[in-house]
């Protein structure tokens, strides 16, 4: 059994809690929170117990593994303080929204020797890992041509908009870890254009909520990405990969699979109400690959490097959003 601690209690803390406290190779220990109160109400509900500070956390006689769920801004020190005394990690994405200290935490935690998986859950979504598995066994050929599409449902409010580092670093850089995990290749440059429709108040942020992307790969085969904060129908999430011998596509999964006939018409059912409806699944299955990675003594995946990569992805696009140019991706 893994011991396990949780670090953050907010609406994704409560999914990791539920998935940790399930986990037949897991023994959920203990729960930070900055809130107290927050920490308690899911300690209790999952059995586990209260860590009054942080150093109960990272103490390895108590602790063998921290899954790290809080804010943002806290993800490169708690990662940097369990590197130091041999606790292995999983972190929620990104490792620091500042590129530069992402880099010096990796480094470092790299050098300590500790497994840490970035929690770059789609990679764990049932279809698209079947897509990979066709696309890796030259199912399609040659891949040539990516189209990703991650759309609404709904625009997050301002104050969150404001400190999640935008749109590029907050919803796309999923798909551009997709992109590179898919053509197992690194992108090498990046056009990136978008706009202010869904809330015009996001390009005081210096950010948009409509946006294309298109990546060039090594060789010229391209990956195109549409993202949207706000759709009106649902949330909408597909991958279509063309290669020189086919076409291979994991296709937007609707709440249902009946279809009403009346007259002229067909009804179907729509889509998932929200984002976290369509990907809940693959959070139990990505921390179930991280059990079994440190059980079997191998490096866990998404790596820290993958979860580097990504954001340097993001970094050129958000260059290219400013200059209007094609910008290469510096890794």
């Amino acid at each position: 059994m893994i011991r396990f601690a949780l670090i953050g209690a907010g609406f994704i803390g409560t999914v990791h809690a539920a998935n940790l406290a399930a986990h037949p190779g897991v023994e959920f220990r203990l729960v930070y929170d900055v809130d107290q109160r927050r920490a308690q109400t899911l300690a209790a509900a999952h059995g586990a117990a209260v860590a009054g500070v942080l150093e109960e956390v990272f103490d390895p006689s108590l602790i063998d593994a921290v899954f790290i769920a809080s804010s943002t801004d806290t993800h490169a020190g708690h990662l940097q303080r369990a590197a130091a005394v041999g606790i292995a990690a999983l972190c929620e994405k990104p490792i620091d929204l500042d590129l530069d200290r992402a880099r010096e935490t990796a480094t470092f935690v790299q050098e300590c020797g500790v497994p840490v998986m970035v929690d770059f859950n789609r990679r764990f979504d049932r279809d698209y890992a079947e897509l990979k598995r066709v696309v890796d066994s030259g199912g399609i050929g040659t891949v040539e041509l990516i189209q990703l599409t991650s759309r609404g449902p709904s625009m997050p409010p301002l104050s969150y908009v404001a400190v999640s580092g935008g749109q590029m670093r907050d919803q796309t850089v999923h798909f551009f870890d997709l992109a590179r995990w898919l053509s197992n290749v690194d992108p090498v440059e990046v056009f990136a254009t978008g706009s202010a429709l869904a809330e015009p108040g996001v390009a005081d942020h210096d950010d948009v909520d409509t946006s294309a992307v298109t990546l060039r790969l090594p060789g010229g085969a391209l990956v195109q990405i549409d993202s949207v904060r706000r759709t009106g129908y649902g949330y909408d999430e597909r991958i279509e990969v063309m290669g020189s011998e086919g076409m291979v596509e994991a296709r937007r999964h609707r709440n249902g699979a009946v279809s009403r006939y009346s007259g002229t018409s067909v009804v179907d059912d729509g889509l998932h109400p929200g984002w976290f409806e369509r990907v809940q699944p693959t959070y139990a299955s990505a921390l179930s690959a991280f059990v079994s990675a440190l059980e079997s003594g191998v490096a866990p995946a998404p790596s820290l490097e993958d979860g580097l990569k990504a954001q340097a992805i993001a970094e050129a696009a958000v260059l290219s959003l400013r200059s209007g140019r094609m910008e290469p991706v510096k890794y």
